[in-house]
């Protein structure tokens, strides 16, 4: 359906409401894509590292220095998170998308170009030229309710990255609490080694004069085959955890030969009591405020489609025909403007609100099941937490201190000839494994702690299973070493 109107009133009139709204619709790109925002939204959320985030395209020879002289020394918990956070070409790149973000939202508050044709029409002696110059008139008038959604969408989209950020810094720490566990596993299995190594040729030896039986020298050698792989095994786990550790801090070269600190970190003297665990949750973790946030947003959206549902595709024109009578040597110009609306006839708009409407009750779901899980993921962080201080702690001051003790009377005992050399031997490597089976709950009590932090103030540290399992095969260790 067109409209036309001669006058030049209206003409004034639509000009005024464009100049309104490209006043309304300008947008310009962030500097950095909005990667400073993401910073301030990780402040304290990173494992108590104040890192800084390695994005942009003047921020390669910075980092590198940096890097550089973080790795001069062992590598602790804190300078793995700020080395990965620095240096990892995939969380760079995962960053580098919120550029694309931010160029949607520019995009959504520029002005739509208009249309313009022209056409010749020849009757008799008489030609016409018509030029028409099209704007689509709800693209104008929509213009800032596009550009706040895009703006909200970026929002969003920070929130996720800074979802990602506190996700990697978490792995990040945990994988170099793995790989310090696990060199420090495979030092004491080489002392496990060592020590079958001098039974089994002190069992050659008896065996030869004649003073030991075949069978106690092949108990022995079982012995030593036993320790050969579990170093073996130790050794595979501490450089597959050193490597994963590696990849996670983006190194190569040379710089993939840097030092790891040589033990985790002492417990805390007390465990951390919580008693709001869960509000706070709910205040603090970004995957709750973000799916909010969305809810949020996909309400307002379903109000802008039921208005503007029914005029989508209207546009306006200005027109200007000039008429050629040769015959007459005249010229005649009209001036004018017209309107084109689509009509209602088949498309009601029923399919484009109800689908509004499904995926504003698919937001809000998804902030109900957000927040269920968080508020379980939070309690069952700290439980891991509790149960794992609490074991580590066991093994600190029961089990260890007993160890000590027992190995120090084997001693005096093999001094005054009331043990042998078999039981001297016996006691160290069990002693060794009582010790790997402390380490392995230490090393449980840091990654819970790590999985307690993200799940009370960044994001879901994702399945916990893992640290449970690994509680539980520490416990079966320390049994042995009984």
């Amino acid at each position: 359906m067109k409209n036309h109107w001669t006058k030049g009133s209206p003409l004034r009139l639509s000009i005024a409401a464009l100049a309104v709204v490209a006043l309304a619709g300008c947008a310009s790109l962030s500097p950095d894509g909005g990667v400073s925002d993401v910073q301030t939204l990780v402040s304290g959320k990173t494992g108590g590292v104040d890192a800084t985030l390695g994005a942009g395209e003047k921020s390669g020879a910075a980092a590198d220095n940096t890097v550089g002289e973080l790795l001069k020394a062992p590598v602790s918990a804190e300078s793995a998170v700020r080395i990965a956070l620095l240096n990892n070409a995939g969380l760079r790149g995962s960053l580098a998308t919120l550029g694309v973000s931010d160029a949607l939202r520019v995009q959504a508050g520029t002005l739509p170009n208009p249309h313009f044709s022209i056409a010749r029409l020849r009757m008799g002696d008489e030609v016409e030229i018509e030029r028409l110059l099209t704007f689509n008139l709800v693209g104008l008038l929509t213009l800032p309710w596009k550009y706040q959604w895009q703006t909200q969408q970026h929002e969003l989209a920070k929130m996720q990255a800074a979802q990602d950020v506190i996700r990697f810094a978490a792995n990040t720490r945990k994988a170099w609490i793995t790989a310090v566990a696990a060199q420090q596993t495979a030092m004491y299995m080489r002392d496990v080694k060592e020590a079958a190594e001098a039974g089994g040729e002190l069992a050659r030896r008896m065996a030869r004069v004649g003073n030991w039986s075949k069978l106690r020298q092949a108990r022995e050698q079982v012995t030593l085959n036993d320790a050969t792989a579990q170093l073996a095994r130790a050794e595979q786990a501490a450089f597959s955890a050193r490597e994963r550790l590696v990849r996670l801090m983006g190194l190569w070269g040379a710089q993939a030969d840097f030092r790891l600190a040589d033990s985790l970190p002492d417990l805390p003297k007390d465990a951390t009591p919580m008693a709001d665990i869960e509000a706070r949750a709910l205040r603090e973790r970004l995957d709750v405020r973000s799916a909010m946030a969305e809810s949020r947003y996909v309400a307002e959206q379903m109000g802008f489609t039921k208005v503007t549902g029914y005029f989508d595709g209207m546009s306006i024109g200005l027109i200007r025909n000039s008429v050629f009578d040769n015959d007459a040597g005249t010229k005649a110009s009209n001036r004018g403007v017209e309107l084109e609306l689509p009509l209602p006839i088949f498309d009601w708009g029923g399919a484009r609100n109800a689908r509004s409407r499904a995926v504003y009750m698919q937001s809000a779901t998804r902030v109900q099941e957000t927040a269920v899980n968080a508020r379980s993921e939070a309690r069952e962080a700290y439980f891991s937490y509790r149960t794992t201080y609490d074991l580590a702690r066991h093994y600190r001051d029961e089990v260890l201190p007993l160890r000590k003790f027992i190995g120090e009377e084997m001693v005096l005992r093999f001094n005054g000839m009331l043990a042998s050399t078999w039981d001297l031997l016996a006691d160290s490597r069990a002693q060794v494994m009582a010790v790997n089976s402390a380490i392995e709950a230490q090393r449980d009590f840091w990654l819970a702690e790590t999985d307690l932090q993200t799940a009370l103030t960044g994001t879901s540290p994702g399945a916990m299973a893992g640290a449970t399992a690994s509680v539980g095969a520490g416990g079966g260790d320390a049994a042995a070493g009984h």
